[in-house]
């Protein structure tokens, strides 16, 4: 157990032996993406998945949601606010949902490390200038320890590393998104990607 916050990475997307072994046909029996929505809070992930969701018919998942319904954390760290969340009770809700063999899932969390490469073909880390970001966090009621740790993350692109790290550098995709201008550029450039992406997953599937 532990607070799970951007600047605490689980590491979880290590694949094992048998991971790398089911991979291929569990990624080739989905006739849809799988999608991560990530980025300090208060960058727009929320925004960005249920827009995405409702364009494009996928499920939006927040896993944050997840872990307060589901009651899959030992309460809050007392000194920074965040979920002490139970990872494995949670991977195992995970695993439940037919994220590997159908795809078309939104996952959206404040990392993403902790899911495993063979379900996720596109990460997308939402970035956003600090001075805005303080601002957005602020507003929320962000104060003390909890504030300083999101910028420092934000600032020091602890996500983005943490992502790279995680996942082949070629799915991995930074987005600005200080705007709305921003968020309707994102928007279009992911349905175009998911376009591509059923295109090669039909051409592969032509030539077997």
């Amino acid at each position: 157990m532990k607070a799970y916050n951007s600047q605490q990475p689980a590491n979880y997307a290590t694949e094992t032996d048998h991971d790398f072994a089911t991979r291929d046909d569990e990624e080739m029996a989905r006739q849809n993406p799988n999608i991560v929505i990530t980025g300090t809070p208060g960058v727009g992930k929320t925004t960005h998945a249920e827009q995405l969701a409702q364009a494009t018919g996928f499920k939006h998942v927040s896993v944050n949601q997840i872990v307060k319904d589901e009651g899959f954390h030992e309460g809050k760290d007392e000194e920074t606010g965040s979920w002490i969340v139970d990872e494995d009770k949670l991977l195992d809700h995970l695993e439940s949902l037919p994220l590997a063999s159908t795809g078309g899932y939104i996952l959206d969390w404040h990392a993403c490390d902790l899911f495993p490469e063979r379900w996720i073909d596109l990460v997308i880390v939402l970035r956003c200038d600090s001075t805005l970001l303080y601002d957005r966090l602020t507003a929320r009621g962000y104060k003390g320890k909890k504030l300083e740790e999101n910028m420092d993350s934000e600032i020091m692109q602890v996500l983005l590393d943490e992502a790279r790290e995680s996942y082949k550098e070629e799915i991995v995709v930074e987005l600005r998104s200080e705007s709305n201008e921003d968020v309707e550029g994102n928007l279009e450039r992911v349905e175009q990607w998911i376009e591509q992406w059923r295109k090669d997953r039909q051409n592969a599937e032509g030539e077997e």
